[in-house]
């Protein structure tokens, strides 16, 4: 076999190999990858249970309640559109709190309850997720509205 043929080959065994590599690693990723969902995409796609996801929005004002064992908080997140009961049970950040931005990663429930195995809440007044952009909340009807 001639050198030329050799080079070809083993730059063809090459580019099969990190074709491989890639659809591996893809593949792999594929299953940790969690996607950040607003309330209203939870209730029109749905989510099953037990698929780790990110729920963001906003807390809703009156909903935050505390249970007895002093570290589990119930809240709905809202996105303007559609809300979302959730549950976390841990120590909640300082900047937690009824009113504000809030994203929470974990699961559903069989329930349809959001339980949180983390909270990320908005670090100044300024923050809201990416996907609210252009959003504000109003305090007196508890709802979210585009900006002008």
């Amino acid at each position: 076999m001639k050198a030329k043929h050799q080079r070809l080959i083993l730059a063809l065994v090459a580019l099969a190999a990190l074709i491989g590599a890639g659809l591996l690693a893809a593949s792999a990723l594929k299953d940790e990858a969690a996607y950040f969902y607003a309330p209203a995409d939870v209730k029109s796609k749905g989510v099953e249970p037990g698929k780790a996801i990110r729920l963001g929005g906003m807390v809703v004002k009156g909903s935050l309640k505390r249970a007895a064992d002093g570290v589990t908080i119930h809240f709905d997140v809202t996105d303007g559109k559609a809300t979302v009961p959730a549950s976390f049970s841990g120590i909640a950040p300082d900047l937690f709190k009824e009113g504000s931005g809030v994203v929470a990663e974990g699961a559903f429930d069989g329930k349809g309850v959001f339980v949180a195995t983390n909270l990320l809440a908005k670090h100044d007044e300024r923050y809201m997720p990416r996907e609210l952009e252009g959003m504000s909340y109003n305090e007196t009807t508890h709802q979210m509205k585009a900006e002008k």
